[in-house]
């Protein structure tokens, strides 16, 4: 048997408790820096298996962090995860939001490759119709407002048994592996304190990958990378200005909603890119306290985005030149505050080819062998373009699956064989570099 086959068996032997790990991690859903019981869990598991697990501090740069509830919020979450099972030695690591995990591999001399898999669930409230497979089999999200509506579970127990799999070819391995289980990824807002705290700065080979639907590639499993996800940047804008009786003495206030209002309209009037697709959108404006008052304050949260990076920096710009002009015009003051960021991202075509190679000739696998266009935003390129910039190769893969509602909706969910196929990928890949 060769090893290759050895991969194939492991993962398929694995089948039920993948499925079983993820439907645990569909139920007890947890969003960006709330992913206390799964980051427990998921530490316990790579202790029991034999890696050195990096815990709380040791994986994110806590000062980088990006769009951190505040304190009271996660307190009470840590006792819900409490509550829900969460391993008592890895928990207190994750108190304050120190989400994340890593699982290190060292195999001697040779190259140091990097997995990594997000771990976040989506602020959606989940499908309670019969028809929705999660409902219908009693796993569908025990906390309200919370869901894993991307997929991330399944990246969750891909990575779990990526882990078991690697300790049990070790011995054929040559190098460090680094499996990166990463907080916070919707909202892209974890990835860079993984970043900053240099945990990608020795890495040769990075792979992440995401669940995608099979429509753009009908019978395909996999897609060895991606490319033009856009770059990103997300804000919260507060206008301060001052109250006053809208009646008597309009002329004492300083009107933080006109203030808001203003920088919407101009905002959408910043001129489109020339040198690529650019986008800006106000998602949410509150302001005001009645209809007889000036309103003294107006909250909005926003995002702009880029086909480059350097797009994208203008972007920001340009928004950020408007929103203190139009304060500046009502006498408010103007606090703007990053939530979340991400670059532009594009796979290395010879890491591609090679993932591909190995999925076609040695796993059976049938792969779609062009890259598929991204328009979201991820926050894995920080980790890529890191890499990358040091020299080495990165791919963000598509592991193709069925849908059965689309991403980000309530009934979302995924077609369960993506689990096995997931651990095959990344399993071959890491063998064939390291072997």
């Amino acid at each position: 048997m060769t090893t290759y086959e050895q991969i194939g068996r492991l993962a398929q032997e694995q089948e039920k408790d993948l499925i079983a790990t993820r439907r645990d991690f569909h139920k007890y859903a947890e969003t960006g820096w709330f992913e206390m019981r799964t980051s427990s869990l998921i530490a316990r598991r790579l202790t029991a298996l034999g890696y050195e697990v990096l815990t709380g501090e040791q994986v994110c740069l806590k000062e980088a962090r990006m769009g951190v509830p505040d304190a009271e919020a996660l307190e009470a979450h840590y006792e819900k995860a409490k509550a829900w099972g969460a391993d008592p030695e890895f928990l207190p690591a994750t108190k304050g939001g120190m989400t994340g995990v890593i699982g290190i591999l060292r195999r001697g001399e040779g190259p140091t490759v990097a997995l990594r898999f997000d771990i976040d669930a989506l602020g959606v409230n989940e499908s309670t119709e019969p028809d929705h497979k999660p409902t219908a089999q009693g796993f569908a999200s025990v906390n309200p407002g919370a869901m894993h509506a991307c997929g991330h579970d399944s990246h969750a127990a891909v990575g779990l048994g990526v882990a078991k799999v690697l300790m049990d070819i070790a011995d054929q391995l040559h190098g460090t592996v680094k499996l990166i289980f990463q907080p916070a990824e919707e909202g892209v807002r974890g990835a860079k304190s993984i970043v900053e705290k240099g945990h990608l700065d020795d890495v040769d080979f990075f792979i992440g990958s995401h669940v995608s639907s099979q429509t753009a590639a009908p019978g395909m499993a996999l897609s060895a990378g991606s490319y033009g996800s856009l770059a990103t940047c997300k804000y919260d804008v507060t206008y301060r200005g001052l109250a006053a009786h809208a009646g008597a003495y309009p002329q004492k206030g300083k009107n933080a909603l006109l203030a808001a209002s203003a920088a919407v309209l101009n905002l959408y009037a910043i001129p489109r890119h020339g040198d690529g697709a650019s986008r800006i959108n106000v998602g949410t404006l509150h302001a005001g306290s009645g209809r007889n008052v000036i309103a003294d304050e107006a909250k909005m949260e926003l995002e702009v985005r880029g086909a480059t990076t350097a797009i994208n920096n203008h972007m920001c710009q340009a928004a950020e030149r408007i929103l203190k002009s139009c304060a500046d015009m009502y006498g408010c003051e103007m606090e703007m505050k990053l939530m979340g960021a991400a670059d532009s991202l594009t796979s290395d075509r010879v890491l591609c080819d090679r993932i591909n190679r190995v999925c076609r000739e040695h796993m059976g696998l049938p792969v779609h062998p062009e890259m598929i266009l991204s328009f979201g935003s991820e926050d894995i390129s920080y980790m890529m373009n890191r890499v990358q910039a040091r020299g080495g190769q990165a791919t963000f893969m598509r592991i193709l699956t069925p849908f059965a509602g689309p991403a980000h909706n309530r009934k979302f969910d995924i077609g369960e064989d993506v689990l096995t196929t997931g651990v095959k990928v990344f399993c071959a890949a890491v063998y064939d570099i390291m072997q």
